[in-house]
């Protein structure tokens, strides 16, 4: 297994610690402190309700971080999209890989390698990357509306690697 460094700029302001990647202040943890945090959620109040809560953040989340990103870089349309499923990728949570994209229509089809929940969670026979769904909604209707097209979006994952079977993660974005 090779290993390489980091391929995302990061810097730490000497005064507050603050760690920023590109234009957006960041958080560095350990992947078994997030995702066994996740889990204990997840234990208290189900995974229905918690991924509930999670998509909504999370689309709140993607929108703003591709407005940002796109300001910050001088992006805009597809590339935006392909900067954030890099950035994820670059972060740890996985590969994800953009197999369809049409943003005015307002779907797309992103498959995910080596997610970090799957790592964590093993052979369930679930979905367990329920936390990027709304992601990638937010994502396209930032882009989608900084494009003048008037389509909104909703996500879902039709499969995840943690299911028997699947070697893999496929999410599904598409007109509401």
């Amino acid at each position: 297994m090779g290993v390489h460094a980091p391929e995302m700029p990061i810097q730490v302001d000497d005064e507050t610690g603050v760690w920023v990647t590109d234009a957006l202040p960041m958080l560095y943890v350990p992947r078994h402190f997030f995702v066994n945090n996740h889990m204990g959620i997840e234990e208290e109040i189900g995974a229905e309700r918690y991924a509930d809560i999670l998509y909504k953040a999370g689309y709140k989340s993607a929108y703003y971080w591709c407005e940002k990103e796109a300001e910050a870089h001088g992006l805009s349309g597809a590339a935006v999209f392909e900067h954030y499923m890099k950035r994820l990728s670059q972060r740890g949570w996985g590969f994800f890989i953009t197999e369809e994209l049409d943003l005015e229509k307002g779907t797309a089809r992103v498959r995910l390698e080596n997610s970090a929940f799957v790592y964590q969670y093993g052979k369930v026979n679930r979905k367990v990357d329920y936390m990027f769904t709304g992601w990638f909604a937010g994502a396209m209707d930032q882009i989608a509306q900084s494009l003048g097209y008037p389509v909104r979006t909703v996500a879902v994952q039709t499969q995840c690697a943690a299911e028997e079977g699947c070697d893999y993660g496929i999410f599904e974005v598409s007109p509401l």
